[in-house]
């Protein structure tokens, strides 16, 4: 069999752990494999009339020796990038395919799945791994319905894919935020301040309602629930009357909203539909440094967060993910993502993931109100909730 894998969307630490496995299970069985570089980029502007060294840019043999030590270094060795072929853009359409796809005056995009599905096809590629977010698994999900073997394996720091309880990049995620809103103590307690520390997450708040939860934070505002934010100055001010050292300490996700505003985003939009978002954080600052008289710590840790080297459980789970892609494979299955469930392993339908949105479950884990995590009845939840 040969295989290929690749990795879209933002890079985040367990990858190449995932990719490690992927080859070494495959290379047990006599497989052979490939690697796609910079996501769907890779089959997108893979020239298959091209037999020359010209494909090497989007194509790589992977084998056990050449990812010997992949999975000490976080990130993606095969790269990555958010394009999608579906809706490719004047600008990232390559030159070879400019005359098979026109665009016609007002076209945006144009669709370049015929293009991919001939590329697998020319180099012989019985299946394909699939190692991304809920956009970069969308078009995975679109190469099932035309045929391919597809297996996909969930990764995103925000753990947003519906589907499964986690995702590759989570757990790493969230360690490197609590170490870090743990050392910002340190200067904020100093100077008695209010810390205001963003975080990753898009639209999703768990990456803040569970780093806040684990650091302690005196409050943490998630994207699920807007705020009201002269509220949320009293309580910031109490907080830090409170705290024998005055100072406090909030958590706010880049993805949050005040009541009455909108998400703060920016830039143009990516394949997938969106903007960067970011920013939320400091306008917060501004508005309580305005109505407490406080001084405010702003920090956005932002790719700090996915950073590094993987930890412990993201490299179990990625290593438990790609050994289980290359089992459904040899069991002649596609069509798949691997998830968790319950804690337990499983497998779920490929198109789940695009069926809906995971969001934070309110109601049983935020206090709206006062702004903070409420895990008062672990018994059921998930291990993260």
């Amino acid at each position: 069999m040969r295989i290929a894998m690749l990795t879209g969307g933002g890079d985040v630490p367990g990858l190449n752990p995932c990719m490690k496995t992927i080859v070494q299970r495959a290379e047990d069985r006599g497989w052979q494999v490939f690697g796609f570089r910079r996501g769907w980029a890779g089959p997108l502007n893979y020239n298959p009339d091209l037999s020359g060294p010209e494909n090497q840019e989007w194509l790589v043999p992977a084998t056990a020796a050449s990812v010997r030590t992949i999975d000490r270094t976080g990130g993606t060795f095969l790269h990555t990038s958010r394009i999608n072929p579906q809706k490719i853009r004047p600008g990232d359409l390559p030159g070879f395919l400019t005359e098979r796809y026109p665009f016609a005056e007002g076209q945006k995009t144009v669709d370049c799945t015929p293009h991919v599905l001939k590329v697998l096809e020319t180099l012989g590629i019985d299946a394909l791994v699939v190692i991304g977010g809920d956009d970069t698994l969308s078009f995975a999900v679109r190469l099932h319905k035309e045929g391919v073997r597809v297996i996909g394996v969930p990764k995103t720091m925000d753990n947003d894919v519906y589907g499964t309880d986690y995702c590759i990049g989570f757990s790493t995620a969230v360690t490197r935020s609590v170490e870090f809103i743990h050392a910002l103590r340190t200067p904020t307690g100093s100077h008695e301040r209010i810390a205001v520390i963003e975080l990753f997450g898009r639209n999703s708040g768990e990456t803040a309602l569970v780093s806040g939860y684990l650091a302690e934070a005196d409050r943490t505002l998630i994207s699920e629930v807007p705020f009201d934010v002269e509220r949320l100055a009293g309580q910031v001010v109490e907080d830090r009357k409170r705290n024998p050292s005055h100072y406090a300490v909030m958590v706010i996700s880049e993805g949050a909203t005040m009541i009455g505003g909108q998400i703060v985003e920016y830039g143009q939009e990516d394949a997938y539909g969106h903007k960067k978002l970011g920013g939320i954080g400091h306008i917060t600052g501004d508005a309580l440094r305005k109505i407490t008289g406080i001084d405010i710590v702003n920090q956005q840790l932002a790719y700090l967060m996915r950073a590094g080297a993987p930890d412990s459980l993201d490299r179990m789970v990625a290593n438990s993910f790609g050994t289980l892609a290359i089992k459904e494979l040899e069991r002649g299955h596609s069509g798949l993502m691997m998830s968790l469930h319950n804690g337990c392993y499983a497998t779920v339908p490929i198109d789940t993931c695009i069926m809906a949105k995971k969001r934070v479950d309110v109601a049983s884990l935020y206090d709206s109100e006062n702004y903070r995590p409420r895990i008062i009845q672990p018994l059921g939840k998930p291990m993260f909730m």
